[in-house]
């Protein structure tokens, strides 16, 4: 999304938001304004548009970049702009949400890699799942206002703290184990995980799904110990990537 967490509540064409609320509160239950009705737990429904919602922007991230369009998004999830103005009160909020959301699934992935046997091989499944989370194409849509979005809103510092931790732990142990070359580090993994999940220009994201695996494979077996020649330059840390 192109204005990333600083975007307002304006549609890509510049019309104003349709009014679905109180301004600066998002409704999981689909109710917002409604009189007469009490908040409570989500509907089964509303529940199901929300999880449609921040997997379309994902998709429609990955496939047409962060400037996609809240008309777009809301297309592809089946729902009209109305529903996703009642979950998310501004493009900034959803941004947010599908962001913590991926940081959040890739997270638990290497939680539970962690529980394999066989330190480099976890190694291997936490990565062919995080490529496929697509959690590259998600740098776009924070932008350079990132670390504000995480001052501002302490559930993303701790979805990235969480997933930093469990990609240090599982680099740790492949290290230990005397399987993983010593002179990589967690940025050089995620790193080329998010370049190999967004597609190349011209490359549509199904021809790059194709191929991502064997790709990635590729790249896994030069991280394997020994070494058969030094590596230029120093490892990749997750901070530098971060404050680059």
């Amino acid at each position: 999304m192109a204005d990333g967490v600083a975007a307002g509540g304006a549609t890509a064409g510049g019309a104003a938001r349709p009014r679905t609320g109180s301004a600066g509160a998002s409704c999981d239950s689909g109710c917002a304004g409604e009189p007469g009705k009490k908040a409570g737990r989500p509907r089964a429904d509303a529940v199901r548009n929300r999880e449609r919602i921040i997997d379309a922007a994902r998709e429609m991230a990955v496939e047409h970049g962060a400037e996609v369009s809240i008309d777009e998004i809301a297309r592809r999830a089946g729902v009209g702009n109305a529903t996703v103005y009642r979950h998310f009160h501004d493009r900034s909020a959803l941004v947010r949400e599908t962001v913590r959301s991926v940081m959040d699934r890739t997270a638990e992935r290497a939680e539970e890699a962690l529980g394999l046997s066989g330190a480099f091989d976890a190694l291997c499944v936490f990565a062919h799942g995080a490529v496929e989370d697509h959690a590259g194409a998600m740098c776009g849509m924070l932008s350079a206002n990132a670390d504000e979005a995480e001052r501002e809103h302490p559930d993303l510092r701790a979805a990235r703290t969480r997933l930093e931790a469990g990609v240090a732990a599982l680099m740790g142990r492949a290290r230990e184990s005397g399987e993983l070359r010593p002179d990589v580090g967690a940025g050089d993994l995620m790193l080329v995980i998010s370049q190999l999940a967004r597609p190349l220009p011209g490359c549509t994201a199904a021809l790059n799904d194709r191929y991502v695996h064997r790709h990635l494979q590729l790249f896994l077996e030069g991280l394997r110990a020994p070494a058969r020649t030094p590596l230029p330059g120093s490892a990749a840390t997750l901070e530098a990537l971060r404050t680059s």
